[in-house]
């Protein structure tokens, strides 16, 4: 409360009943858990819309023995004792084999 209300009643003092406002600080505590997991349905449902828009424009390209590729060092490195100025791919590497 700021030190006006507490001189002038606003509704806001009027109204005020702290064990009410103990039971809705409870009633919303509960439904955390709640709110948490429609957020996170939502979140997955937009991350699905977005990987089919972005798959439906991109053309699969298979490899061919001979063909040049990069590597990604992320995967090349499990460790992650790379640094953050070093390149993210490496090569170019011949394929010599399609699995």
């Amino acid at each position: 409360m700021i030190p006006v209300e507490i001189g002038v009643h606003s509704p806001r003092v009027v109204h005020f009943n702290e064990p009410n406002d103990e039971e809705g600080l409870r009633n919303l505590f509960y439904l955390v858990e709640e709110l948490r997991d429609k957020a996170t349905i939502k979140v997955a449902a937009y991350q699905q819309r977005v990987s089919r828009y972005y798959n439906k424009r991109v053309d699969p390209r298979p490899l061919r023995e001979g063909d040049l590729v990069l590597r990604n060092t992320v995967i090349a490195d499990p460790t992650g004792t790379r640094g953050k100025l070093t390149p993210n791919w490496e090569g170019p590497h011949k394929v010599k084999k399609v699995l």
